[in-house]
């Protein structure tokens, strides 16, 4: 039983991306109490109305009657007015400020009614009828949300506009009709959290749209299916508590195909020869492009040199100057996987951190006295955008950037494969730049508001100019050999839509110079110089990678991408370091019994085919019913026949080491937990002695204490590298330790990366100067891994 609780909360994850996680329930009670404190001077005007009010037009009971008729609109006279039930407080608390004091706001901490975590909870046989519950934990929270639209009256569901928001609203109506039946209860939707964009949606309720029902019950049903049939396979056949699901393990499969590719590439060595070149004051560098006749192919060292010595102490002549013009378009507003993929690239996000700021950003922040949300919905996969959305940049772009306004809007068309049933992601109010809200957000939320805020803006201002120069200098070698050198220049010559970005700044913006020099004239070469490289082969997966290649695919929809990537983290079957995804042997094994036993599931092709499909029951064109049972007579079928023929896995990742219990004196063994790999005694379960595999010796003096990984037991702090002595030791680092050990000192070496170098090692001893990487510089890089060696367990920043 607790195996199947644990394996529910994976095997969901992508039905569940769009269930709002928000901490708190205060806000039911905070209503009631302010509509309690509303409702009674209200009576007691009644009263006193009669004798104040009378005019000579009419009766004092006709005076009276204006009063008791304001919260008519609203449908109700014996409460607040109107329920308005939202997903999060956060959202409650910033609606409640536009609607008024007729409107009572409440959340429903998203879901509240779902398929049981237990079992299945589909039924099969009958038309794959789904068994729905209250969530453990929620039946308070549901009764309160009862009782408040039946004093209410009339009741708007106002959860997110996808199709989850649809089913919570779907399963909010079902229970309060239940309870009170006959209730006025209607749908509302809006893309932005804004007073007119939430005033205008109370004006034009509608009914609840069945078809997205369907089509959000479908894909419920669909991976409850998979994954509930899925993991007890892995149960039985390699270990508890592991999980497969319809889309992650697609995810998997790529993820372990990019380090298939990884591990065998063999690089090629090669040389490339470069120049100096000096003309009065200016100084610029060219590279070898041609060479005796041919293009320059040194596979060594020894083959470049010789290259180097015979063009030593030429002259070069200028042989062709020429100039080129290309045309730079910006790029359209944000959609969910375009934010994350920028997100990643140029701030350091995860996909799971930056959902989290957008949501806060869309729900609402303080800006001095205004409560408002910042962004339109970040669920979206179009590039659409709204008349008044497009005349207010416009407005905007006209009085700072008047030359780089078009003469009409630009219009961003979606992917063939978009829902396209939002606008993109922009900023609500155009006029609240990054500047202006710089002290009023926090760190990470002015970063990706940031970005948001130029790329709209950007996306609808004229485009940029790129001048190129191209200069071939001819040098003559000592052994008659004749070389070409090639040197490029560029400098923007309009800037255009460049004028609105500065963290989505590129490589196009920076200009470099070249001397104007005509043609025949010759130029100095003051150095020629030979670098060592390396031929690059297929990268590992990052998060914005792994999402731009689902994406191409047609694999998972905007909700799904963060939830894909955090549920193959959090079950161990991939680590992320340096900001890349690699597969564990965990990871590894599930994906070949997978894909050697069920291939047409987990194949990117199906799981697309069948993300259309989803897509044709939303839009009326499928049956929920058929699509599901096309998929489950040959799954089910295939399952049954594996659970009888699959060999079992169990026991093969435990690995037996040479260490021995401190408690029975057994030896320890190595085995993969949930978190990874950690040490457990033999001898369980006489005895359960465990502890963290050591990574390296303590370096601090008198200390007999190792390294070992550690995270901290609350909160998502990320993990960091302390003594096993602890608290009597308290040596941390945030670096992982490696198996070598500084030559100078004797303390051991950790792992670093950057873009530019790639890997690399530093000793982590602060007194020490030693420092090996790929290549001989970087003192300043050394100070910094120096004091970060030193870092406070406190620091819990997601990188």
């Amino acid at each position: 039983m607790a195996a199947a609780k644990k394996e529910a909360g994976a095997a969901d994850a992508d039905a569940m991306a769009d269930t709002v996680a928000a901490a708190g329930s205060e806000a039911p009670a905070k209503a009631k109490a302010k509509a309690k404190a509303k409702a009674k001077p209200k009576a007691a005007a009644g009263k006193a109305a009669k004798p104040k009010t009378a005019k000579p037009k009419a009766a004092a009971g006709k005076a009276a009657k204006p009063k008791a008729a304001k919260p008519k609109a609203s449908g109700a006279s014996k409460g607040p007015g109107t329920l308005v039930i939202v997903e999060s407080p956060a959202k409650a608390k910033t609606i409640e400020k536009y609607l008024g004091s007729h409107y009572q706001v409440l959340a429903s901490m998203g879901h509240l009614i779902d398929l049981p975590k237990s079992r299945t909870g589909v039924d099969t046989e009958h038309d794959f009828e789904p068994e729905y519950l209250t969530i453990r934990g929620k039946a308070k929270l549901l009764k309160e949300l009862q009782k408040a639209a039946k004093k209410a009256g009339k009741v708007l569901l106002a959860s997110d506009p996808d199709r989850e928001g649809e089913a919570i609203s779907w399963h909010l109506r079902k229970a309060l009709l239940d309870k009170e039946p006959g209730l006025d209860i209607h749908r509302i939707e809006f893309n932005e959290i804004t007073p007119q964009a939430i005033r205008d949606a109370v004006k034009h309720p509608r009914d609840i749209e069945e078809q997205k029902v369907d089509a959000q019950k479908a894909r419920r049903v669909l991976d409850r299916l998979v994954g509930y049939n899925l993991s007890p396979l892995l149960w039985k056949k390699v270990k508890n508590g592991l999980s497969a699901g319809r889309v992650q393990s697609v995810a998997l499969r790529l993820i372990c195909e990019r380090e298939k590719e990884v591990e065998s590439f063999l690089p090629e060595e090669y040389w490339t020869v470069e120049a100096d070149f000096r003309r009065g004051r200016s100084t610029f560098r060219g590279e070898l492009v041609q060479w005796a006749g041919g293009k320059p192919e040194f596979r060594s060292g020894t083959e470049s040199a010789a290259a180097v010595a015979a063009l030593e102490g030429t002259e070069a002549t200028v042989r062709d100057v020429r100039q080129s013009e290309r045309t730079v378009r910006p790029k359209p507003p944000f959609t969910t996987s375009k934010l994350q993929q920028a997100a990643a690239n140029r701030l350091g996000f995860t996909s799971k951190k930056t959902m989290q700021v957008a949501q806060q950003l869309y729900e609402g922040v303080n800006v001095g006295s205004t409560r408002i949300g910042l962004i339109t919905y970040m669920r979206t996969d179009s590039t659409r955008i709204s008349s008044t959305a497009l005349e207010e940049v416009r407005k905007l772009i006209g009085a700072r950037w008047p030359a780089e306004l078009p003469p009409e809007a630009l219009v961003w068309t979606a992917d063939g494969k978009a829902q396209d049933a939002h606008e993109a992601i922009r900023p609500t109010m155009i006029e609240y730049d990054p500047e202006k809200l710089k002290d009023h957000l926090t760190k990470d939320q002015l970063k990706l508001y940031a970005i948001i805020w130029e790329r709209f803006v950007s996306s609808q201002m004229t485009n940029a100019k790129l001048r190129t120069t191209t200069m071939e200098l001819g040098v003559a070698a000592r052994d008659g050999s004749e070389g070409l050198f090639r040197v490029n220049a560029s400098k923007m010559v309009e800037k255009g839509f460049y004028k609105a970005i500065k963290l989505l700044g590129s490589r196009e913006e920076k200009e470099t110079l070249l001397p104007d020099i005509p043609v025949g004239e010759t130029v100095k070469v003051e150095k020629i110089h030979s670098e060592q490289h390396f031929t690059q082969g297929p990268a590992r997966f990052t998060d914005a990678s792994i999402i731009k290649a689902l994406e191409e695919q047609g694999i998972g929809r905007p909700s799904t991408y963060a939830p894909i990537i955090s549920v193959l983290l959090e079950r161990y079957y991939v680590t992320r370091e340096n900001r890349q995804l690699a597969p564990t042997t965990l990871g590894r094994m599930i994906n070949e019994i997978l894909v050697e036993y069920f291939p047409a599931v987990i194949d990117s092709g199906f799981t697309a085919l069948m993300e259309t499909r989803l897509d044709g029951v939303e839009e009326g064109s499928q049956e929920w019913v058929h699509v599901i049972r096309d998929f489950w007579g040959p799954f089910k079928k295939r399952v049954d026949e594996v659970m009888e023929t699959l060999e079992s896995f169990r026991g093969r990742l435990d690995e037996p080491t040479e260490l021995v219990c401190e408690k029975c004196g057994s030896p320890m063994v190595k085995k993969l937990g949930r978190f990874g790999f950690f040490l457990a005694c033999s001898g369980f379960p006489a005895c359960r002695n465990t502890r963290s595999i050591p990574l390296a010796k303590c370096p601090r003096p008198d200390c007999s204490g190792e390294i070992v990984a550690r995270r901290k037991l609350k909160g998502r702090g990320r993990e960091f590298y302390g003594c096993s002595n602890y608290p009597e030791c308290d040596f941390i680092t945030y670096y992982k330790p490696t198996s070598s050990d500084c030559p100078k000192c004797g303390w051991f070496l950790v792992e670093k990366y950057d873009k530019k170098r790639g890997a690399w090692k530093a000793c982590i001893n602060p007194a020490c100067d030693y420092l090996h990487s790929q290549d001989e510089e970087g003192e300043g890089e050394h100070e910094h891994a120096r004091s970060r060696a030193r870092g406070a367990p406190g620091d819990d920043s997601d990188d």
